[in-house]
């Protein structure tokens, strides 16, 4: 595990790359790739970088459900069927994200991804999920979460590995819980409290998330 000190050295070395990153672009001024190449250093020695939180809800119409959101695609032939906690199964979803805990509250977008059932053990899921804002302040950003969900637990924490738009870069972690589930429709709503970085650069005034 790197020392605070290594971790200092790093980016204090970074930003002295800067300058170097500089006469670069400058030389490539028609490519904005170059000006790119810089802007993530920038951010960071600029101080624009900065972490907030967002409280989301997602509406999770799963198997079983007339409209359901989440489909099986694939499974492990004479293995998942016999497994308590279906070992192998694959499902794709694109369930509303909604800024409440309501199917009526407001739009936000759509919760993208995969899940696979990867534990022998118990209920461990893998997951490789993309939040796609289509409205407010984040429409045309995403968010990507990517690891182990172990679902019995009250709360999982998973974490943030990248996003695009307001969310390039972006790093962090999130705590899902299960805020209500229906056994008679499989219909149950997910609560996302995420903490992530973001650039402050794409609206200078964000301290905690505005939907």
């Amino acid at each position: 595990m790197a020392t605070p000190i290594s971790i200092v050295l790093i980016l204090t070395i970074s930003c002295l790359l800067v300058s170097t990153l500089d006469v670069y672009a400058r030389k490539q001024a028609s490519s904005d790739v170059a000006e790119e190449a810089t802007s993530f250093l920038h951010d960071i020695c600029g101080g624009r970088e900065k972490v907030m939180k967002l409280q989301l809800y997602v509406q999770d119409l799963r198997i079983g459900h007339p409209n359901a959101t989440v489909v099986e695609v694939a499974k492990a032939a004479g293995v998942t069927d016999n497994s308590p906690y279906q070992f192998g199964s694959v499902h794709v979803l694109d369930d509303l994200v909604t800024e409440g805990p309501s199917i009526n509250s407001r739009k936000l977008g759509r919760i993208q991804g995969l899940t696979t059932n990867a534990d022998l053990s118990t209920f461990g899921i893998a997951m490789n999920l993309n939040f796609f804002f289509t409205e407010g302040w984040y429409a045309g950003s995403t968010l990507s979460i990517l690891g182990r969900n172990q679902v019995m637990d009250s709360q999982r924490e998973l974490p943030v590995v990248g996003g695009t738009g307001v969310f390039r870069y972006a790093r962090g972690y999130a705590i899902q819980t299960s805020y209500s589930f229906d056994p008679a429709t499989n219909y149950a709503v997910l609560e996302y409290n995420i903490y992530t970085t973001y650039n402050a650069r794409f609206n200078e005034d964000v301290e905690i998330a505005r939907m």
